[in-house]
């Protein structure tokens, strides 16, 4: 496989087969210059929203139609160890993208989102800014740092621990704000904040995973 030449801050969006992805989303998520990679029936969708993607990588067990033939495409033994979408998350790895989005990963199957939400430790641990995004929601993980929320005043937002069994983290400019606060895996106390410009959530130890409500006002 080899990766068009894209601006070197260039996003990576990465579109998965999620069945309950949003063709008008997609449609308004994707930027020109964004490098388009789709995983499997993410070509349905990519196509429905008039996108052209850079690359196609799947088993196509999923999308049964015809493919672009100007349109790199990597076919996928269906017996495999790895799921498209991530098969689609390390090529990005591996080209040196640091900024990737992937849309449709959510819905549908939970054992697949579930697979989605661990890409974003993948990537984070290979020095990627990582989030899943949807007309619903838009999700992150938060390693050992701080980091601002700009621009989402008034929705709500959840955080749990992932990847480890609790995360100590500070959340400022929120309508629920803690310090030093002991999030558990066993206790849902980080579900339904709500933002306040500039919220800032710092994290001492462990990971955080930060679910955006997108349409809750």
């Amino acid at each position: 496989m080899a990766v068009k030449k894209v601006a070197k801050n260039a996003r990576c969006v990465i579109i998965a087969g999620s069945p309950d992805a949003d063709i008008g989303f997609i449609k308004t998520a994707v930027s020109g210059g964004d490098y388009v990679i789709c995983a499997d029936k993410g070509y349905k969708y990519a196509h429905a929203a008039g996108i052209t993607p850079d690359l196609i990588v799947g088993d196509f067990d999923s999308y049964i139609g015809e493919l672009p033939p100007d349109v790199e495409t990597v076919r996928l033994n269906v017996r495999k160890d790895y799921s498209d979408t991530f098969v689609c998350a390390r090529y990005a790895v591996e080209q040196g993208f640091k900024d990737i989005a992937v849309l449709g990963a959510t819905g549908g199957r939970l054992d697949h989102s579930y697979a989605n939400l661990c890409l974003l430790e993948y990537l984070g641990d290979n020095g990627a800014r990582a989030c899943l995004m949807s007309e619903k929601e838009k999700i992150f993980l938060l390693k050992k740092g701080a980091c601002i929320f700009d621009g989402y005043g008034g929705r709500t937002f959840s955080l749990f621990p992932f990847g480890c069994a609790c995360a100590v983290a500070s959340v400022e400019n929120a309508e629920y704000p803690v310090s030093d606060f002991k999030f558990e895996s066993k206790i849902s106390t980080g579900l339904s904040n709500v933002f306040h410009d500039g919220c800032k959530i710092t994290v001492s130890s462990g990971k955080l995973l930060v679910i955006i409500n997108i349409a809750d006002v």
